[in-house]
């Protein structure tokens, strides 16, 4: 595999190995031993409007974005429809991030203060604060390549989670007799059961800035493949493991299970830490060059200073919106419910249909899309009115 796609590749596993690997054991449990298939269904028809993505920029070599797509699609409506839940999903996702890093660093070493002057910061606000002062200088990343690095580690991060938690199971004696394990399927947990599994796979507004970034854009769907294929392998694995270990007990973060005095519990704690830094920056960069190209003056002299003040401007709206709503459970279904939906499955088969036309598919092809269409309203609807009804 040439350089430069290795680099994407890194890129892709990273877009979509993130804290979504904590929570499949969680829905497994919700769903049951065959909502498994579910997950392999979610992979492949994510998979599948991910080259969908891919088609429609070579329908005009001035698509460089998602947005782009849309509007090719539809006209300005579709730019701003396909921006707003685009944006918006990626912006709860990164606001996600500080929620979790600051939740877990404040179990991790409570009663944490640091006054300066008249201001006081303790518990989860500091966490937040400092997890942002940490990530801020990945997003001045500008160059994709670099990024590629940052990635690596985030990548290397969630396989290290995994083996932390076999670990765990096998030789720190957590075992596997989790009650609850024989269940085949839950209807009731489905909708939270699908909407999890989608979160997981929410990587698609990154994948027009990954396409882009290619020398040799015949490889993104081989590249793509691959990306897929191991997360799937990775959730897979992790979902299994953590329900083996603790059946229907098994918390939203699997992590939380886990017998906190033990070295394979710190190890899986701190790496899972670890991701959401890694993931951050490239999480809000398709956002921060959105509104780069509405100021004229990145594209002329001082764009890098442009670039850091937009970037930065970006990280600080996030550790507000994190300080004013740290409920991470609660926005992270939500979001898989009904945002990641409509972005990975719904648009990008929209967008395809309306710009070739039904009649230019093939019938294998219209029934794939019709199938991704019906799956994905219905998750829409389900999974998003059981988030809600969670919350309140």
């Amino acid at each position: 595999m040439p350089v430069g796609t290795a680099r994407t590749c890194m890129n892709g596993l990273n877009a979509l190995s993130g804290v979504g690997l904590l929570t499949v054991p969680y829905a497994l449990s919700e769903g049951g031993w065959v909502s498994l298939a579910l997950l392999a269904a979610v992979a492949a028809a994510c998979w599948y409007t991910g080259i969908l993505l891919c088609r429609c920029m070579d329908a005009d070599d001035a698509i460089r974005t998602y947005p782009d797509i849309g509007e090719h699609a539809f006209g300005r409506t579709g730019r701003l429809l396909v921006s707003a839940f685009t944006y918006v999903e990626l912006y709860l996702v990164a606001t996600g991030f500080l929620i979790l890093e600051g939740d877990n660093l404040d179990k991790l070493f409570p009663g944490a203060r640091v006054t300066l002057g008249t201001v006081s910061l303790a518990g989860k606000r500091l966490f937040v604060v400092l997890v942002a002062l940490v990530v801020a200088p990945t997003t001045w990343l500008r160059s994709l390549g670099v990024l590629a690095y940052v990635s690596a580690t985030g990548v290397f991060a969630s396989v290290v989670i995994v083996l932390s938690v076999l670990w765990a199971a096998a030789v720190d004696g957590v075992g596997f007799s989790g009650r609850g394990t024989t269940t085949p399927l839950r209807i009731a947990g489905l909708p939270t059961a699908l909407g999890l599994y989608i979160f997981c796979y929410g990587g698609h507004p990154m994948f027009p800035t990954l396409y882009t970034s290619m020398k040799r854009k015949s490889q993104f769907p081989k590249m793509l493949v691959i990306c897929f294929l191991l997360c799937t392998l990775n959730y897979g694995a992790m979902a299994v493991l953590g329900y083996l270990m603790y059946g229907d007990g098994v918390l939203s973060q699997v992590t939380l299970n886990l017998p906190s005095a033990r070295l394979s519990s710190k190890v899986a704690i701190y790496t899972t830490l670890l991701n959401p830094v890694t993931k951050y920056a490239l999480v809000v960069t398709p956002i921060a060059a959105a509104v780069e190209e509405r100021i004229r003056g990145a594209a002329g002299k001082g764009a890098r200073a442009v670039s850091v003040a937009v970037r930065t401007l970006l990280v600080l709206s996030t550790v507000a919106v994190a300080l004013a709503l740290p409920f991470f459970a609660d926005l992270m279904a939500l979001v898989g419910s009904m945002l990641n939906v409509a972005v990975c499955m719904l648009l990008p088969c929209a967008c395809y249909v309306r710009i070739f036309g039904a009649p230019s598919m093939s019938s294998v092809e219209a029934v794939a899309i019709g199938g991704i269409l019906v799956l994905g309203s219905l998750v829409a609807v389900t999974g998003t009115y059981y988030s809600l009804m969670k919350i309140i």
